[in-house]
């Protein structure tokens, strides 16, 4: 559909000055640079699909389309249901040099060879990351002539463009070409802004948000006994992959000073990646082996579990785009101990939702976890704050955003 046509179709929708705008007869894809599977045991992009969940109520169809390398991710099959389908199409690509930098125009091709295979007819685009879905999108919607939004979530924004400048002048062009651009945080605003120079009236912050049906608070001492946790101590959780950016090694050395001052807590950190035998040593080198458990990689609906079994929740990370994981803490009630990452200083806003300290500061965040361990905390004040992050909200406002895109 062109755009002009797209404009007067949509505009009659919308609703002035109400909460709800719907696009029922109308067709979205959705590009995305990972998409979990259908019984989310592979949950990369979990974010995207929790988002394509609640926007699937105001459309006709949804197609998300999340190309993949031959030989990554051998077990995603693409899979429908109700007015979704998700499609993984498969390409040839070697990840090094020259051929990183055609992975854009890999995806582009792969898309749309699913595109005409499949017969999809859209309305609007909505590609997640500048690169490579947001190239590809962008290059899709002038093909076929639709509006096309690409929301920069966090490395696609404050890093990848400033590695060289084949990078920079590809990120460039898909953000100044595209319709709109939703980012999640102020820090990744700052940059679109002012570095990379798209104008402020082209942008929307948006947040990234939760499943509010999901995380919901629970009893503590009945989620302590179906995880196997004691009941007679004080639980720090972390949860995120044990990959360097998330913090972790800050965490147990924090653990150390904490530790000697109470000897009552159990840190428990929930993930898998390549340092977790790294972590399990600096625990038996800090002397502090036998108040952690590394609980592994969990499925995305146990972690509801694992946040009401928690006393306290730590996010150590180095950098953040957002930090989701700090929102479904918050929903539970539980309160929030994060570093200044460039997106937790964005969701802990108040001293009444959690506490912040600099990041890689070991001393401050053990500091931190000590005042947030004896604070007589609301939980039920915690988890009114979080209300305002649900995907319900959240994509209401990306409702009204695709609707002005139009307008651009």
């Amino acid at each position: 559909m062109r755009k002009e046509n797209f404009k007067e179709c949509i505009i009659p929708l919308y609703r002035q000055g109400g909460s709800e705008l719907d696009f029922k007869d109308k067709s979205i894809l959705i590009l995305s640079n990972s998409y979990p599977k259908e019984d989310n045991s592979y949950y990369g992009g979990i974010f995207v699909k929790e988002q394509v969940e609640e926007l699937r109520k105001h459309f006709k169809n949804v197609y998300v389309v999340s190309p993949q390398p031959w030989g990554t991710n051998k077990m995603l099959r693409d899979y429908e249901y109700d007015n979704v389908r998700v499609f993984f199409p498969r390409f040839l690509h070697a990840p090094i040099g020259y051929f990183r930098k055609k992975l854009g125009d890999n995806f582009f091709k792969s898309a749309l060879r699913v595109i005409k295979k499949e017969g999809l007819e859209f309305d609007i685009i909505h590609a997640h990351f500048t690169w490579p879905s947001g190239y590809a999108g962008v290059k899709l919607g002038k093909k076929f002539r639709v509006p096309v939004v690409v929301t920069a979530h966090g490395y696609d924004v404050y890093d990848l463009p400033f590695r060289d400048k084949y990078y920079l002048e590809k990120i460039i062009w898909t953000l100044k070409t595209c319709d709109h651009v939703i980012t999640v945080s102020r820090s990744n605003l700052d940059i679109l802004t002012g570095k990379l120079g798209v104008p402020e009236s082209r942008v929307s912050l948006i947040s990234n948000g939760f499943d509010g049906r999901l995380f919901r608070p629970m009893d503590k001492e009945h989620t302590r006994e179906e995880l196997g946790l004691p009941l007679d101590k004080k639980i720090v959780l972390s949860v995120g992959n044990l990959v360097p950016v998330k913090g972790h090694e800050f965490l147990i050395q924090a653990s150390k000073t904490v530790l000697n001052t109470r000897k009552d807590v159990l840190f428990v950190i929930v993930g898998g990646g390549p340092l977790r035998k790294k972590l399990e040593s600096l625990t038996g080198e800090l002397g502090v082996r036998g108040h952690f458990l590394f609980a592994g990689p969990r499925p995305h609906e146990e972690i509801l579990l694992w946040m009401n079994a928690a006393d306290l929740f730590v996010l150590p990370s180095l950098s953040e785009s957002f930090g989701i994981v700090a929102l479904e803490a918050l929903a539970v009630g539980t309160p929030v101990v994060a570093t200044i990452n460039g997106g937790s200083e964005e969701i802990i806003t108040s001293k009444e939702y959690g506490l912040l300290c600099p990041s890689a500061d070991p001393e401050c965040l053990a500091e931190k976890i000590l005042i947030a361990l004896t604070k007589e905390w609301d939980g039920e004040k915690i988890r009114e704050y979080a209300e305002q992050f649900t995907w319900e909200k959240v994509v209401d406002r990306i409702l009204r955003t695709y609707w002005g895109c139009c307008n651009v």
